[in-house]
């Protein structure tokens, strides 16, 4: 049974475009893995709010950025459709937690597939800007011709969003209509940019009619907690209770990137659907609203002999440059223009994350914040001395080596700063430090969100062991010291 009341973030960090299916008592959940890689990391729950990783749809990268995928269940096989590379694709499984087919070409442009079935079994892929294209019976291949079915929904003029971009439909079918659920506005830019706006039809041929109870869900105010709500799923319970998952930015917080979050909502008499505050009355929400964070513990580098399931590479190129020794990783080497670093997500406001690196030969470890190639700072350490870094710009102090470094950094709030310490000795702080509200879409593009990176330069191999993420930035402060 679910336990979902009000407004919640079912999901904190960077997890967006979330496509959620219900098969039987399960839910099962994915989101855009962009250049990340491995991608497609499906998640499972029984109510809709405790939420663990199962396993990934896509073990390579496929060349280009996977945006807004749609993880559907049909006649007992899973799939997930999603847009990369200026075309759409397909992955199948028996079981969500995999494995997952090889990704199927089904060469038609667009974004932000959604899957459906009309009465007569005919399926068909609707896409962004009101486009849809039948399917094979299979589901892996198209037939026919592209045609444009929906035009979305006129917002007022005076709004301030991104753009109309109508994009993200998602179907249902209840109580003999087809309910398409849209995305409008731009899911970044001002605070009040997105909305998921509702239409529907007597045949997936249309005509469509646009909810009188537009937009269902929209940040009306920058004061709101949550900023460009939109990108709608929606979904049931067994009990008959309904919720649409969403995506938002946190208030002040872009650098986490847009959170997975779910509300109720409601059937109205005309057979409409509309959030259970459709006035608004929520929109001075506070930091009180609930959320279902991650625990410290859940982002393990190593899991039973594998990478963590919450670890990933920015792109494709070092999938098989690692390898899980006795419980800590190894990581080849890597000229810094080609060093992907690997990469997990933080969820917290204020956080601290440590690693202990060792190398050997010519090469480098480091512990940084990574937005996307050019954009990427921290500590790192070289076998001889420690140094901060800022993109490929290193200052260095030469200090005592000791073979093995455990290399700290904190982010307080945009704010970051960096330590070190050999064996179990005292924690020494570098001089410099960074400022990182700027790195989010907003400056930077890519629709990414800073993440927590792990990188090896050079030549040789850097072994990180005893990592460590942990919410706050409380420290013992006559342990450390300060390097001028």
């Amino acid at each position: 049974m679910s336990r979902v009341q009000g407004i919640q973030a079912i999901m904190a960090g960077d997890y967006p475009d979330p496509s959620i299916v219900r098969v039987g008592l399960d839910y099962y959940m994915t989101h855009s893995s962009f250049h990340y890689t491995p991608g497609l990391l499906v998640w499972h729950s029984r109510n809709l709010i405790d939420w663990k990783p199962i396993g990934h749809a896509i073990k390579e990268h496929v060349g280009g950025s996977i945006m807004a995928p749609d993880l559907i269940y049909h006649e007992g096989c899973y799939y997930i459709y999603f847009p990369a590379g200026r075309t759409n694709w397909v992955v199948t499984a028996d079981n969500p937690a995999g494995p997952w087919s090889q990704p199927v070409d089904l060469k038609v442009g667009y974004i932000d597939p959604g899957h459906m079935v009309d009465e007569e079994g005919s399926r068909y892929l609707f896409l962004s800007e009101g486009y849809r294209i039948r399917l094979s019976v299979d589901g892996l291949s198209t037939v026919g011709e592209l045609e444009q079915i929906y035009e979305g929904w006129r917002y007022p003029k005076e709004w301030l969003t991104e753009g109309f971009y109508l994009e993200s439909p998602k179907l249902n079918f209840k109580d003999g209509y087809y309910y398409m659920t849209s995305a409008q506005g731009g899911t970044a830019g001002p605070a009040t940019s997105h909305m998921i706006v509702s239409a529907r039809a007597k045949s997936l041929d249309g005509p469509w009619e646009n909810s009188p109870y537009n937009p269902i869900v929209r940040t009306k105010n920058r004061s709101e907690t949550w900023w460009s709500k939109g990108h709608g799923t929606l979904v049931d319970t067994p009990e008959g209770d309904w919720f649409v998952v969403y995506h938002a930015y946190e208030k002040d917080y872009y650098t986490l990137g847009r959170q997975t979050l779910i509300e109720p909502i409601r059937w109205t008499a005309d057979g409409w659907f509309t959030a259970v505050d459709p006035e608004g009355e929520a929109a001075a929400e506070t930091d009180s609203v609930a959320t279902a964070e991650l625990s410290d513990g859940a982002l393990t580098l190593e899991d039973s002999g594998r990478l963590g399931l919450q670890w990933h590479f920015f792109g494709g190129e070092r999938l098989r440059d690692y390898t899980i020794e006795d419980n800590q990783l190894v990581l080849k080497a890597a000229s810094k223009e080609s060093a992907e670093p690997l990469l997990c997500i933080p969820v917290h406001h204020a956080y601290t994350a440590e690693v202990t690196v060792t190398v050997e030969g010519e090469s480098e470890g480091t512990l940084g914040l990574y937005y996307k190639p050019g954009f990427h700072c921290g500590i790192g350490f070289n076998g001889k001395e420690p140094f901060a870094f800022r993109n490929r710009y290193k200052s260095e102090r030469t200090v005592l080596s000791q073979g093995s470094v455990t290399l700290r950094i904190v982010n307080d709030h945009h704010e970051v700063s960096l330590y070190y310490r050999h064996s179990i000795g005292p924690w020494t702080k570098l001089d410099h430090g960074f400022e990182m509200s700027g790195f989010h879409h907003n400056v930077l593009g890519d629709f990414l969100s800073l993440r927590i990176a792990l990188g090896a330069t050079g030549e040789g191999t850097v072994t990180f062991s005893d990592f460590v993420y942990r919410a706050g930035v409380s420290m013992t402060l006559w342990s450390v010291t300060q390097r001028g």
